[in-house]
């Protein structure tokens, strides 16, 4: 059989993704500082695109007045007279002494600093609050050194993440003058710095308090086991002591601080700004996006007037403004789709959770992302886009979009029950119970299927785990 070239017409649809839709599909799932940042990226590379200011907008709302106005007929203007006249009844000795105070006397470089509002304090962190001690102590050269290996080595809790013996080795010191520079950094502030573990902390402050012999030290020593499982009447009989001495010794370590570089950590809180609010007004609920922050987007006026201006650029150039000109387009309405899809998938939130709204987290409905996406008609995909790194603002308080979909659990009578509803269940079951007979997972399933919800022990052993709640032995108080 011979073999021969020949040609043929075929048809065949093929998914492109072009650069403008990937900048569309990332928009949609961006936080609000991150398009924050895209935003201003845009910004600095496309000269084309710049920020419109409510100055603008004012300046263009009196400049078509004054259009307006001038279109019509001018009216007869009147020469006005101003005549200033001064009383006669002023006291002139007590507005000078009242209002000629010395400025002349204040230099000049102190009126032109900045002001209070704008200065910033700053913060000490812990290595730089040890050092501050260290240089402070009347210390060798030898010690100094070792006091700085052992401060550089200390973690953000302030505990030490080295042993002694590569303290000795980085030094090339002896071992027991390390360990003496040791107990010297843990008596420096905070009380209980550079320990090695949470035991050796705790009796730090424990003997800094003056507590040492007594029933605290021991039961941090030796029972610290026990203590975490709260076995108190296994500590006193132990111990040879009442159960009100275990009792009130613990209450002495509670207040002790197991992280003594906490209050130094330099981690500043960040606070989440909804991307859209949910109100309730009467009996509906209006839906605002939040628009504070977010420039306002607009095509330079100048460049369409070069693009309109044949002849008298060149080739070159008209080719890269027309090309950032489709690029600042397509940002600006990429922008305009994302807070629209947004929009509408929270619409739809608001009318499958409308008893949410009204009532709590115990009404919360089972939701899907495919019941939003039937709704308004569009992927899955699309609208858990949408709902990434977004938070709204509600009645009952503030959550991110994805707290609104979770799965269902049956309940005894056949009716589905969100899982958030059975995590708040669980949640105020146990804040009514006994702490002397706190309540075991069965026995929380147990009241739950009394209340109509189907929940098996090891469900209630996932979601007391996941919503930080500590099994009922170590919920248990004397």
């Amino acid at each position: 059989m011979a073999l021969e070239l020949r040609q043929s017409l075929s048809l065949s649809q093929q998914l492109i993704m072009t650069p403008q839709l990937q900048q569309a599909i990332k928009l949609l799932q961006l936080s609000r500082l991150e398009l924050l940042d895209t935003i201003n990226q845009e910004l600095e590379a496309n000269p084309l695109l710049e920020e419109q200011l409510s100055s603008d907008t004012e300046d263009e709302n009196r400049a078509e007045a004054q259009k307006d106005t001038s279109e019509s007929e001018p009216a007869e203007l009147t020469e006005v007279k101003v005549e200033e006249h001064v009383g006669e009844d002023v006291d002139w000795e007590n507005y000078l002494a009242e209002y000629n105070t010395a400025w002349a006397d204040v230099p000049y470089d102190v009126r032109e600093l900045p002001s209070l509002e704008s200065m910033t304090a700053s913060r000490t962190n812990l290595s730089s609050h040890l050092m501050w001690q260290l240089n402070m102590s009347n210390l060798g050269e030898e010690k100094r050194e070792i006091g700085l290996h052992i401060i550089g080595n200390l973690d953000e809790d302030g505990y030490l993440k080295v042993s002694l013996e590569e303290i000795s080795e980085a030094t090339e010191l002896p071992v027991d003058k390390v360990s003496e520079v040791l107990n010297f950094v843990q008596q420096f502030d905070p009380v209980g710095v550079a320990a090695r573990d949470t035991r050796e902390c705790l009796l730090i402050q424990a003997r800094f308090q003056d507590l040492g012999g007594t029933i605290v030290e021991e039961i941090i020593s030796d029972h610290m086991h026990e203590l975490e499982n709260k076995k108190y009447e296994y500590i006193a009989k132990s111990l040879s002591v009442s159960l009100e001495e275990v009792v009130s010794a613990v209450s002495i370590i509670h207040g002790l601080e197991p992280k003594p570089g906490r209050r130094f950590n330099d981690d500043e809180t960040i606070y989440v700004i909804p991307d859209i609010y949910v109100f309730k007004v009467g009996d509906e609920y209006e839906i605002a996006l939040n628009e504070d922050g977010l420039p306002k987007l607009r095509v330079n006026s100048y460049y369409k007037d070069v693009l309109s201006n044949k002849g008298a650029v060149p080739e070159n150039a008209k080719a890269y403004i027309q090309e950032k000109l489709k690029s600042a387009a397509w940002l600006i309405r990429s922008i305009h789709q994302r807070q629209r899809t947004i929009y509408r998938v929270t619409e739809s939130i608001v009318q499958f959770q409308r008893n949410f709204l009204d009532n709590g987290v115990t009404c919360l409905k089972p939701l899907v992302l495919r019941d939003v996406a039937e709704d308004i008609e569009m992927h899955e995909s699309t609208v858990s886009r949408v709902t990434t790194n977004k938070f709204v603002y509600t009645p009952q308080g503030l959550y991110e979009l994805k707290f609104f979909f979770n799965s269902a659990i049956n309940s005894i009578e056949g009716d589905a029950i969100a899982s958030e509803s059975v995590k708040e269940y669980i949640r105020t079951t146990v804040k009514k119970e006994d702490t002397r007979k706190p309540l075991s997972d069965q026995e929380i399933s147990d009241i739950l299927k009394k209340m109509n919800i189907d929940v098996a022990r090891r469900t209630v052993a996932k979601y007391r785990e996941s919503m930080g709640i500590l099994p009922s032995r170590k919920r248990r108080q004397p």
